[in-house]
């Protein structure tokens, strides 16, 4: 639960609360629905950058001090954002948020995965509450966010995030992932056997992120009240923490792309909702649905390297996933802004989100098993 709070901070607040404080700061500082998108475009930037630096940090320091690091700058650069009202000053901070918050990221998951190991353990369990904790960071901005003028909601959120990360050092002092020994071998893994479920991969980034940058804002221009926007990313959030559970099963029967297609396709399913209907049942349907799925989507590439590559090849595998759905990430957000500010507004641009995750389907689904390898 306390590497929980430290995915909650990289993700839950630092990217997705974005969403809740995004209306009002485009309402005040006069931005098109382009630089609305392009903050989150560098923020997933950094991230990628970030993750890029990531093994090369935990070549050098243990992980359980590095995450710390990272969540607690993480937490100073959120509370700045309010602080600020250039734009030039919030890509700035967006950018370098997301770089501390891909480090935070991946050294939590390293942490769960030793943790997981551990004799007693249940692995299922221990990642659930790891990637469940970006729910439990859903659902706290979304308690607090709406009440707030977006100065002060930047704050509060880089409070609860220095919060989190306290109370992730101290669950934590029991845990550690020291530096691998100079030498230590490591294996890449053949990417061509996968090419399929790494396109589907970028169109994934691609698709999702739209969704999470500008679904508050369209609720909001098609008249749901605050309480019910509130009510709705705290069901997202939910479904998040939920969803590890949900899908593990599909996720532990299949070698080939059907589950990352399969979920891709729930994904389209959720983000046309609102477009389709104004009605909060549709918001709040989608909402729901959304968020049971979109993480376990994350989940089904890393199952797909794991069945599929021998164990030495996992950590290349892994990061070739990685970059290439921070590629997709990167565009999401400004390719949506730029149709939001045409005709279709931004009904258009989450329909081109839809598109983006039905392709994500249809690129997975010719994802077959690596043959000739034992599961």
């Amino acid at each position: 639960m306390a590497l929980g709070l430290a995915a909650a901070v990289a993700l839950g607040l630092a990217r997705f609360a974005y969403a809740l404080v995004l209306p009002a700061m485009r309402a005040d500082l006069g931005w098109s629905y382009f630089t609305a998108g392009a903050m989150n475009t560098v923020n997933a930037a950094g991230y990628l950058a970030g993750a890029l630096m990531a093994p090369r940090v935990f070549r050098r320091w243990d992980a359980r001090r590095a995450l710390l690091w990272a969540s607690g700058a993480t937490a100073l650069m959120l509370a700045a954002h309010g602080a600020v009202r250039a734009e030039q000053a919030l890509y700035a901070l967006r950018a370098a948020t997301g770089a501390a918050s891909a480090i935070t990221f991946v050294g939590g998951g390293l942490l769960a995965a030793r943790l997981a190991t551990r004799p007693g353990a249940a692995p299922g369990l221990v990642l659930g509450l790891y990637y469940g904790g970006t729910g439990a960071g859903i659902i706290l901005s979304a308690l607090t966010v709406p009440a707030l003028r977006w100065p002060a909601a930047w704050v509060v959120l880089g409070g609860l995030a220095a919060a989190a990360t306290l109370l992730t050092a101290v669950g934590t002092r029991s845990l550690g992932a020291p530096p691998p020994q100079a030498g230590a071998a490591r294996t890449h893994l053949a990417l061509r056997p996968f090419a399929f479920g790494l396109a589907a991969y970028m169109m994934f980034g691609l698709g999702y992120i739209g969704y999470m940058t500008f679904i508050v804002t369209l609720l909001r221009e098609q008249g749901l009240s605050g309480p019910l926007v509130t009510a709705f990313y705290a069901l997202l959030g939910a479904g998040v923490i939920a969803s590890s559970w949900l899908w593990a099963g599909l996720l532990q029967r299949h070698r080939g792309g059907g589950p990352l297609a399969l979920l891709n396709a729930l994904l389209a399913v959720a983000t046309l909702l609102p477009v389709l209907s104004p009605h909060p049942v549709a918001a709040f349907a989608s909402g729901a649905l959304f968020g049971s799925v979109f993480l376990s989507v994350v989940a089904s590439t890393t199952a797909l390297v794991r069945h599929n590559a021998a164990q030495p090849a996992w950590a290349s595998g892994i990061a070739a996933f990685t970059v290439v759905f921070a590629a997709g990430q990167i565009a999401g957000p400004s390719l949506v802004g730029v149709v939001a500010d045409g005709a279709g507004g931004l009904r258009g641009g989450l329909a081109l989100s839809a598109l983006a995750l039905v392709l994500a389907a249809g690129l997975a689904a010719c994802q077959r098993a690596v043959a000739g390898h034992a599961p």
